[in-house]
């Protein structure tokens, strides 16, 4: 069995970004990925700019302002944000408004709780400003010609408020990763289906096939798979086609009914099999060959990859979060694929440490220490929806309470 890190490891050395890129409106850009640079063509903001409503003067025409001797100045002009400024004239101030732009000559703003004015048009001032007080130079934000996100940027909220700043209509971004997605058993059955004896309801259905939307995937569900080798082969030849990944789920332990691994091997070649971690140690990692091409490396146009999931919900659910989720991304183009950590403190004692690398499934309690809950088998669906994420427990590690644990937020290996 190979070490979790050696594995990701494995699977992210194999992973090459998607070539086809293409051009689409930023509006409907969230979650993809950049194929390209984006330079600013301006600075932002683009001109001089008031941070407060007050007033844009000279800080020279205030030097002999005092409490006990303001200095009043006639209003030459009002400048609302989205309105030109004329040059302020001497000895005189300026209404000015957040966001607009400070006129030319004035040299700082003062707030207007700092100001008394006067219905005959003028305004008092009982201190001396600083100049450049209140005043937001052009380009403090963004400078022009500079790279504002890299090539591999995924697009957040905030990121696509970032390129919209700086008046960004498109966006050159990765073409979305296509993944064929297919579960095997025969005890297998959907919500509103009757369940005969020895059936279950299939919760790794709707799990998987939402994080692959989640992560902007293109995703094809091709259902559930009858328990028989011949099935299982004829599903893998039609998902190669056009999909950069197959995602199986079941089917790829040893069981006499597990066809998935064979099956695999008989249609494209199997390069890793079982990790040492618990829950989901029968991960399986390959390429399947599209048609009759030629077989080569995972990504060129002759395969498709290939990673199989365990079938219990929790087993899958995690081996998703910590390899299929970082394998997308860098098929999609991300260059930094790992989820941030954090060092925390246990409230509990587990006694006795498993020979494989442990992702116990825990939360935060009200004394910001971590509670895990109390069934960790890898069939206990409801632990993933109690808890708050993973602590990273290394191979036969006990924990005493009050240890520092490694633990990875649910948030972190979903974003």
């Amino acid at each position: 069995m190979l070490a979790t890190a050696e594995a990701l490891g494995l699977l992210l050395d194999a992973a090459r970004c998607v070539a086809e890129h293409e051009r689409i409106d930023t509006l409907d850009a969230a979650n993809r990925v950049l194929a390209e640079d984006v330079v600013s063509p301006l600075d932002v903001p683009p001109m001089h700019t008031s941070s407060m409503d007050g007033y844009a003067v000279r800080a020279a025409d205030l030097a002999s302002a005092s409490d006990a001797a303001p200095v009043a100045l006639t209003v030459s002009q009002r400048i609302p944000a989205g309105h030109a400024a004329e040059p302020l004239a001497d000895g005189t101030a300026a209404r000015i408004f957040t966001g607009a732009t400070v006129p030319p000559g004035a040299d700082t703003v003062i707030m207007q709780e700092m100001a008394s004015a006067s219905d005959d048009g003028r305004v008092a001032f009982a201190q001396t400003p600083a100049v450049g007080e209140w005043i937001t130079k052009q380009g403090a934000d963004i400078r022009r010609d500079s790279v504002i996100l890299p090539a591999g940027t995924r697009m957040t909220p905030q990121a696509l408020g970032f390129a919209a700043s700086v008046g960004c209509a498109t966006l050159a971004v990765v073409r979305r990763v296509r993944v064929a997605i297919f579960f095997t058993g025969d005890e297998l059955r959907m919500p509103g289906e009757p369940l005969a004896p020895g059936a279950i309801y299939n919760s790794n259905r709707f799990v998987l096939r939402s994080l692959l939307e989640k992560l902007g995937c293109d995703v094809s569900d091709l259902g559930i798979v009858p328990d028989r080798l011949d099935a299982t082969r004829e599903t893998l030849r039609r998902a190669a086609l056009g999909h950069d990944l197959i995602l199986t789920c079941g089917g790829v332990s040893v069981g006499e009914e597990d066809h998935v691994k064979p099956a695999v091997e008989a249609e494209g070649r199997i390069n890793m099999w079982q990790i040492a971690m618990k829950p989901g140690k029968p991960l399986a990692f390959g390429a399947m060959r599209r048609g009759e091409a030629a077989g080569g490396d995972p990504g060129d146009l002759g395969e498709a990859f290939f990673i199989g999931l365990p079938g219990n919900p929790v087993s899958s659910f995690c081996t998703f979060l910590l390899f299929v989720r970082p394998f997308l991304l860098r098929l999609a183009g991300v260059d930094n694929v790992a989820p941030r950590f954090y060092s925390m403190r246990a409230d509990f004692t587990q006694k006795k440490g498993d020979r494989r690398n442990e992702f116990l499934r825990a939360r935060v309690n009200e004394a910001g220490g971590l509670d895990v809950f109390p069934n960790q088998s890898s069939a206990v669906l409801t632990s993933t929806v109690w808890g708050d994420g993973l602590i990273d427990n290394p191979p036969n590690h006990a924990i005493s309470v009050g240890e520092t644990v490694r633990f990875i937020p649910f948030s972190e290996l979903m974003r």
